[in-house]
């Protein structure tokens, strides 16, 4: 059955658009073209963040969106706020993206990252009230693990404040961070999955075997490149690679259907 996140919600799309690499691998053109596309594809779910090109990809989303006015209820846009979760912060950091966005409410907050503070009633009763105010429709956590969301989540329902209702995590062929605890949590506690990143940020199409590629993305964010250069990576790529030469399929068509 599709997901509803909330009642004016749209069902959730089986893709995601991501846009990390909007305003910076791809300029506000590139970005407006794959947005017009996803869309008339069906896509629903857009996904940004304040961190992606220090804030000017949710600009570029903005502008698509003050451009193109897509019908209410058709979209839903998420966006990411990173630590510090202070109150303080987490307000000014809302505030920031909701302007950048050119929205009024934020569709679905995400927390980037783990950090401890989040399992503070300080912080989840800033995301409960930022809900309950209208400024935010529905909450979810990025790059959490199954104690850490867990953690959460109980400390929520304990104070009677609004749950996390999504999770977006790191998941591929060649990394793997939804393992069956956290597949069981979720599904225990009504939290939908989203995963990012099923080429491994070009990763699993082979073209950084010989050493990273010039201006691709893990040369662009050299943080990317320990998340996927180490071992088991190499060893899961080179699978990949010794399937494709049997059957023929490219390598991005086998990590996409195993995603």
């Amino acid at each position: 059955a599709p997901v509803l996140l909330y009642p004016s919600a749209p069902a959730l799309s089986r893709i995601t658009l991501g846009s990390s690499n909007f305003a910076r691998e791809n300029d506000a053109a590139t970005a407006f073209t794959l947005m017009d596309h996803a869309q008339k594809l069906g896509v629903t779910l857009f996904d940004t963040a304040a961190t992606y090109s220090a804030g000017a990809s949710e600009l570029v989303v903005g502008a698509w969106l003050a451009s193109r006015r897509p019908e209410p209820g058709r979209l839903m846009i998420a966006t990411k706020i990173y630590p510090p979760y202070t109150p303080a912060a987490m307000e000014a950091a809302v505030t920031a993206s909701a302007a950048r966005l050119g929205v009024e409410t934020i569709d679905l907050l995400y927390l980037h990252k783990w950090d401890p503070e989040a399992a503070t009633p300080a912080a989840l009763t800033t995301l409960d009230q930022l809900v309950r105010s209208g400024r935010v429709r529905t909450l979810g956590a990025s790059n959490f693990n199954a104690h850490q969301l867990g953690t959460v989540l109980t400390l929520q329902k304990e104070l009677g404040l609004t749950c996390f209702t999504v999770l977006q995590n790191n998941h591929n062929l060649a990394v793997r961070e939804v393992d069956a605890p956290l597949r069981e949590l979720c599904a225990a506690q009504g939290v939908a999955i989203v995963t990012y990143s099923p080429l491994g940020g070009g990763f699993l199409t082979g073209k950084h075997r010989g050493g990273v590629e010039p201006g691709s993305r893990f040369a662009v964010v050299p943080g990317m490149q320990p998340v996927y250069i180490h071992a088991v990576a190499e060893q899961r790529l080179a699978r990949l690679a010794a399937v494709s030469a049997r059957t023929g399929h490219a390598m991005p068509h086998l990590a996409l259907a195993w995603a």
